[in-house]
């Protein structure tokens, strides 16, 4: 059981993909987000006795106290991993809303470095304002994934033209690798808290998994008979 002080600003999508709330999280606040969301993780994966992958982050899972601090909350779909596991198998993949890393929606598999992969969703959303799920621009069939590039056209209009440069370059460059279709090629969370907070050469990005604009159903069911994997997804 998760216990939480009172939450006024509720939950982060409720601010953040509404058009007029957010024009009060301006970017020093999202920053802010960003690096307080990466810290969570940071304990639950190197310093808790078991590790523990939270396999729904989201941005309607992060609940903002009245400083905007970020608290991850439902913890329903958590999985621990005992001794020296890495990497576990599931049958039944659930809730499909543009976070899930590739090797998870695809094979079942998730790890530390699937819950890294639903981060850089997130830092995305957070530059953009805008949801990866649903998020289409005409003729270029790209999702939000692909428009990343470290461009900074990719900021929130609703930032106008007051922000730090170099931290959004930075944060969406952080959001991409964490996006990176291999698993191996993703930084493990603490190397993404270190990222953010300094100024560092980064590597150059690969292609982010599953980065093409796709129109699904909200209530609809995939299923590999190869693999024994079935996918529901809720809206």
């Amino acid at each position: 059981m998760l216990i939480y002080e009172y939450m006024p600003n509720h939950s982060l999508d409720m601010i953040l993909f509404d058009e007029t709330k957010s024009m009060s999280l301006h970017w020093p606040k999202r920053f802010h987000i960003i690096n307080g969301i990466a810290k969570e993780p940071l304990y639950r994966h190197q310093d808790s006795r078991l590790r523990i992958i939270h396999r729904d982050l989201k941005a309607s899972n992060i609940l903002l106290d009245a400083d905007v601090n970020p608290r991850i909350s439902y913890f329903g779909l958590a999985r621990s991993f005992g001794g020296n596991e890495t990497e576990v198998q599931t049958h039944r993949v659930v809730r499909i809303y543009g976070y899930m890393a590739p090797e998870y929606a695809i094979d079942g598999l998730f790890s530390v470095k699937s819950e890294v992969s639903s981060f850089g969703v997130l830092v995305l959303e957070i530059v953009s304002g805008k949801k990866n799920r649903g998020f289409f621009v005409k003729d270029d069939n790209l999702s939000l994934l692909g428009h990343g590039g470290g461009s900074i056209k990719l900021v929130d209009p609703a930032l106008g033209e007051v922000f730090d440069a170099a931290q959004v370059v930075r944060s969406i460059n952080v959001g991409l690798l964490c996006l990176q279709n291999s698993v191996e090629d993703r930084p493990n969370i603490s190397a993404v808290v270190f990222i953010l907070r300094n100024e560092v050469a980064l590597p150059q990005t690969k292609q982010p998994g599953f980065y093409t604009h796709q129109h699904v159903s909200a209530d609809c069911s995939f299923s590999s008979s190869h693999n024994q994997i079935s996918i529901t997804m809720r809206g």
